[in-house]
């Protein structure tokens, strides 16, 4: 017992940590023989990190003095951390506490005054951080999703609630920009007066026509008012709030981005945790309420479940022959073609109901109504109905089932995103407003993006509760029945519903320029989404047999997004370009009577002083395009240098990591047999004992 506790076998591999842990018993450790013995030491030896711990050594050996000499010049940053927040156990803890009271002792009243300020500063910080994330909505709803369906379906709500704070956001600057001063300073006096009509009907609401045309929900209610200055007008400020709402989007869908592939880089097959961390450190130990432990059950068995399927599959993948693999690569090059073969015939389709619907016809109410809404309901058809075609073409390609839902998420989202640019393309060149000169072509367009959002909604209430509900009642009440036996059970299929929300966001930003109150509607009908499709996945569908990585995913839905921003500013631009071409086609809003963006942005900057005029101009020609590009290679060299540095510094840490479960062993082992030398001496003086009095009895 006295030899064990003589040594302390802790590893001190770092310079920040080598002051604060430094003993006696660790410095006799390093200066025994069996330090050099070590497989670690013996591989390579780290010169900077031997001359720490030896000037560790000597501090601790020398007095306080030289202690303190070490001690500026590595801050010990676990001292400053709550015990609770170190990861080691009970005893661990103790131990550092013990050290932590020896230390207090032995330096001043400040730096000690200093150090308990900031251990209760971040256990302050980590307090707020939980009792804010406890605020956050629908937290326990998604903890209840996440235990019964899965990582992968908590994904997609956390998704539409992101979506929800972001349509939140883009409201607050609309209101700020464009509501607040037209409230405020008024429109133009040549404005009509906002009133029912006689021919107001109440399929204006569905249509975007009559009395929604002529309210703040369409871009010509916007005029100039009684703030009219050279550069701060409504034109102006409308522009600017446009500009703000797509750059901002941009910037938090991008950060949202690359810190979800940072975490599915660090989750990938090199830095894969094993079973046995799974198993024996996944439990959640402050887990009171039954409920709450059975949901963790559930998570933890299935990512049990989607480690072994992904085990499976590497492994059935790493026994492929060489004639299996061609076999396998012709079959999906000809499976890829049947999709593009789908898509093509999709695009036709869509072009084929835009041209039907923009004849004039003098048809009943009925039929005029679903003629204009033909493109909303020929998109919604197509998209429904090709991303199961996709998914059952995806599991005859022998991927993961992880590589199956990015693989239909890919072919879905160029369906998605191909089908709205062809409908945005017809709309753009060939809505002709010169032909009736009281009709808005910025309403016009406007109004295709809103039929499209509520239309979207509608499929999707109308898919649950006449479609979803119906199938489950069905299951429920007539097991045995033929038709239910044929359909099966519901399972919640993810690409397909977060399908519909990068659909229905791509729309909202496509559609904000020309439908300000675009972003309040997405937000409302988002809302009730949420709602919608929990019903849909506790009450009508059951748990995936296979589950699926939803870190990976969720850095997909989110480059899909950065896809329907892209398609956005695309439309934007190229409108922006056709009204400075034909300014006279602009002849409603805030650039009506012929002005257009860059004659209210050109008065604007030629009313500003020179010396500011100069910058502007150079920022905006082309000679600032080669610093620009200078500017931006130093900062992605510098980026990726930063990255290679980190990725060394991983593999170092992973190396050091084996050559301690080495040292472990190899201390195992010399332990072993220094208690098998010490029991030796003592059978041989047992024998020695009872051999010695048999000659005297003799």
């Amino acid at each position: 017992m006295e030899e064990q506790n003589a040594v302390n076998f802790m590893r001190l591999l770092s310079e920040e940590s080598t002051i604060s842990a430094a003993s006696l018993d660790s410095c006799e450790y390093y200066q025994t023989e069996i330090f050099d013995q070590l497989p670690s030491i013996q591989a390579s030896r780290p010169e900077q990190v031997r001359q720490g711990l030896w000037g560790a050594c000597e501090a601790h050996q020398g007095g306080p003095k030289a202690a303190e000499r070490i001690g500026h010049g590595h801050k010990d940053k676990a001292f400053t951390q709550p015990l609770r927040n170190l990861v080691m156990c009970i005893q661990g803890k103790r131990g550092a506490r013990d050290r932590r009271n020896m230390q207090i002792s032995n330096i001043g009243f400040w730096e000690s005054w200093r150090r308990s300020q900031s251990i209760n500063r971040k256990r302050v910080w980590d307090q707020m951080g939980g009792g804010l994330s406890g605020l956050l909505p629908w937290q326990h709803t998604l903890h209840t999703i996440e235990g019964r369906f899965g990582v992968g379906v908590k994904a997609y709500f956390v998704f539409l609630r992101y979506l929800v704070y972001l349509n939140l956001l883009h409201c607050a600057l609309v209101g700020g920009f464009i509501l607040g001063p037209t409230a405020f300073y008024g429109r133009s006096k040549s404005s009509r007066p906002l009133r029912f009509e006689e021919k107001d009907s109440v399929l204006d609401f569905l249509l975007g026509s009559g009395y929604l045309d002529r309210s703040p929900v369409f871009f010509g209610f916007y005029t100039r008012g009684s703030l009219n200055l050279q550069c701060l007008n409504t034109p102006l400020l409308y522009l600017a709030g446009m500009l703000i709402i797509l750059i901002l989007s941009l910037i938090l869908v991008v950060r949202r981005t690359t810190v979800g592939y940072k975490h599915t880089w660090m989750l990938g097959k090199r830095y894969n945790t094993n079973v046995s961390f799974k198993i024996f450190s996944g439990w959640d130990f402050t887990i009171q309420d039954p409920s709450a432990a059975i949901l963790k059950h559930s998570y933890i068995r299935n990512d049990l479940k989607l480690f072994l399927e992904e085990e499976s599959f590497s492994r059935r993948e790493a026994g492929r022959t060489v004639g299996q693999a061609l076999r396998l690569y012709l079959l999906r090059f000809v499976l890829n073609l049947l999709v593009l073969s789908l898509l093509a015939g999709a695009f036709y389709l869509i072009y084929y109901g835009a041209k039907t619907s923009q004849k004039e016809s003098g048809h009943y109410w009925l039929v005029s109504l679903v003629l204009q809404y033909l493109p909303p309901i020929t998109i919604t058809f197509v998209n429904l109905v090709l991303p199961y075609i996709f998914r059952k073409i995806s599991s005859f390609e022998d991927y993961s089932f992880t590589m199956q839902v990015n693989a239909t998420l890919v072919r879905s989202v160029f369906l998605k995103l191909g089908s709205l640019g062809i409908y945005l393309y017809l709309i753009l060149t060939t809505t002709e407003p010169h032909q009736n000169p009281f009709r808005c072509r910025e309403n016009v367009f406007g109004r295709e993006m809103y039929k499209l959002c509520i239309f979207n909604f509608l499929a999707t209430f109308c898919s649950t509760f006449l479609l979803n509900y119906p199938w489950k009642l069905l299951q429920e009440k007539y097991p045995s029945f033929l038709l239910a036996r044929l359909l099966g059970k519901q399972r919640f299929l993810i690409p397909f519903k977060v399908l519909d929300l990068v659909y229905s966001q791509t729309v909202s930003w496509v559609g904000v320029y020309y439908c300000p109150l675009l972003p309040l509607i997405g937000t409302v009908t988002l809302m009730a989404t949420f709602y919608i499709q929990k019903f849909t996945v506790l009450r009508c569908c059951v748990a995936e047999q296979r589950m699926f990585r939803g870190s990976s995913s969720s850095v997909l839905f989110h480059f899909m997004l950065l896809l329907g921003l892209l398609m956005a500013a695309t439309a934007l631009g190229f409108n922006l370009y056709q009204q400075e071409a034909t300014p006279d086609k602009s002849s409603c809003g805030p650039f009506g009577n012929g002005e257009t963006v860059f004659n209210v942005t050109r008065e604007c900057m030629n009313s500003l002083p020179s010396p500011a005029q100069t910058t502007l101009r150079y920022l905006s020609s082309e000679a600032f395009v080669l610093p620009l590009i200078l500017a931006e290679i130093i900062i992605l060299t510098s980026y990726v240098s930063r990255g290679r540095a980190n990725q060394k510094a991983i593999e170092r840490l992973k190396d050091m990591l084996v050559m301690s479960s080495s040292d472990k062993r190899f201390l195992v082992k010399q332990h072993a047999t220094g208690l098998k030398r010490q029991r030796q001496p003592q059978r041989v003086g047992c024998t020695v004992i009872v051999e010695d009095p048999s000659p005297r009895l003799t």
